[in-house]
């Protein structure tokens, strides 16, 4: 499998993933993240299948502003749900897998980076690296939480 199909796969299953957490989460505002964080993997699929054919891509199509609209959601949480406890093994063991898988995903990405042959490819890379960073980021919060 090249690193083309191997990530869209990856993106695939992500959004997969966070789709079924928003499912089982009760709380909307979790909910509501893990809409999110599948709708960026939709995203990061995209723009993988542009590089697969060689297809120019728009470099603000890989970035988001995940991390500020996660906040608002956290800020308010604070005011709808502020007895929200998530305490269940299964859940916490949900969200850790997801963590784990976004700290595979930010690894594999600036792995690529390193493989590519463009200057634009590499680039590309990196910023979905720094896009995972982010949903790690989101995911450590979460298990925190």
């Amino acid at each position: 499998m090249n690193i083309y199909a191997y990530a869209m796969q990856m993106e695939v299953d992500g959004e997969r993933y966070y789709r079924e957490l928003a499912e089982q989460s009760d709380s909307p505002g979790l909910k509501r993240i893990f809409l999110m964080l599948a709708d960026e993997e939709v995203k990061h699929y995209k723009v993988i299948d542009l590089l697969s054919r060689r297809e120019t891509v728009p470099a603000q199509l890989a970035r988001t502003e995940i991390l500020d609209n996660v906040k608002n959601v956290f800020a308010g949480m604070k005011d709808t749900e502020p007895k929200l406890r998530v305490d269940t093994t299964a859940a916490t063991q949900s969200y850790i897998k997801a963590r784990d898988i976004e700290a595979e995903s930010e690894k594999f990405y600036r792995e690529q980076a390193d493989k590519v042959e463009g200057r634009a490819q590499r680039e590309i890379f990196l910023q979905l690296a720094g896009e995972e960073a982010k949903h790690l980021r989101i995911m450590e919060n979460i298990v925190e939480f």
